[in-house]
């Protein structure tokens, strides 16, 4: 279903130039997932009620102080899907009663990072969508548990090193992607704060539709892949140019790339700027690990290049 509609951001220049968070948080320097939720607010605007499950952001919102002009409620870790119904459905109520003028509706908006979504509360997230429940799930993706210490979550990549993977991670990434597809969603679209336009072109698309919706955001972190804060916008290009992020979405039943790299770079070029990547490098070159990593991405974009869904 889709809303009224806003008029579309077609340029940067478009962007809102003032924030609707307020500056002055505790996050770290360069934190990648608070850029990306700071550039989302600016399109949903303050009718929005975030339900944040425990987690880095979790330090945004510490009573009396917030830096959210709308609201904000807090859930464990497991269960913001499950508090977002809640406040969906009390609103409904309210607004079917007359004590609450539709024009005063609230936006639902989940707030987690990748602990809860690809794990701890992916339960809730499936119930949640198999109800058809309307809300946004916005995941800053961090790619570990970054608020304990940056422990592996399933969403780390093969070769991370964390807290307890230090010699590095040879698990296997959750695709959070393809599991909401799976579910037949609203949309599902994954982003990142270093292209500023195409998230928020993206946020204003879910906006605009009802029902379960997911913006997956990557989130360079500078405290949990050891590089400085500085360079979180440039790892971030550096993620969708050597197709390690990939730019894509999922709206009325096709997945479809946003953006791809006009000439793919070797994945090495945003692995070696990472401190997480460094034993992959010194003091020997993991070749094996290596070779895996970009496999993989040559395998992914060989099948996006012989279909039919990606980009003019």
């Amino acid at each position: 279903m889709t809303r009224s509609e806003e008029k579309p951001i077609r340029k940067l220049k478009q962007l809102p130039s003032q924030h609707v968070m307020a500056a002055g948080t505790p996050m770290c320097a360069g934190c990648g997932g608070l850029e990306g939720l700071n550039e989302a607010s600016d399109v949903l605007g303050e009718n929005t009620v975030f339900v944040n499950a425990a987690g880095c952001m979790t330090l945004l919102s510490v009573y009396p102080f917030t830096p959210f002009r709308g609201s904000f409620f807090y859930t464990a870790m497991a269960s913001a899907p499950a508090g977002a119904q809640g406040i969906r459905d009390a609103l409904d109520v309210l607004i079917a009663k007359g004590r609450l003028p539709a024009a005063d509706d609230l936006q639902v908006v989940v707030l987690t990072g990748d602990g809860s979504a690809y794990g701890m509360g992916l339960s809730s997230t499936s119930g949640a969508i198999e109800r058809d429940l309307d809300f946004l799930y916005i995941c800053y993706d961090n790619e570990g548990y970054g608020n304990t210490g940056h422990q592996s979550s399933a969403a780390t990549p093969l070769g991370a090193r964390t807290a307890t993977d230090r010699g590095g991670f040879h698990g296997r990434t959750k695709n959070l992607f393809d599991i909401w597809v799976a579910h037949q969603p609203s949309y599902v679209a994954t982003a990142v704060a270093s292209e500023p336009l195409d998230l928020v072109q993206k946020v204003q698309r879910a906006k605009q539709l009802s029902g379960p919706r997911l913006i997956l955001m990557l989130a360079p972190c500078p405290t949990g892949w050891d590089y400085p804060p500085e360079r979180s916008l440039e790892i971030g290009k550096l993620a969708v140019d050597t197709g390690a992020w990939p730019l894509k979405e999922y709206v009325d039943g096709q997945v479809r790339h946003t953006k791809l790299p006009k000439t793919r770079l070797p994945v090495e070029r945003y692995l070696e700027t990472q401190g997480r990547f460094a034993h992959l490098f010194e003091p020997q070159r993991d070749e094996a690990t290596l070779r895996a990593i970009q496999a993989k991405i040559d395998a992914d974009f060989a099948a996006i290049e012989g279909s039919t869904t990606a980009p003019d």
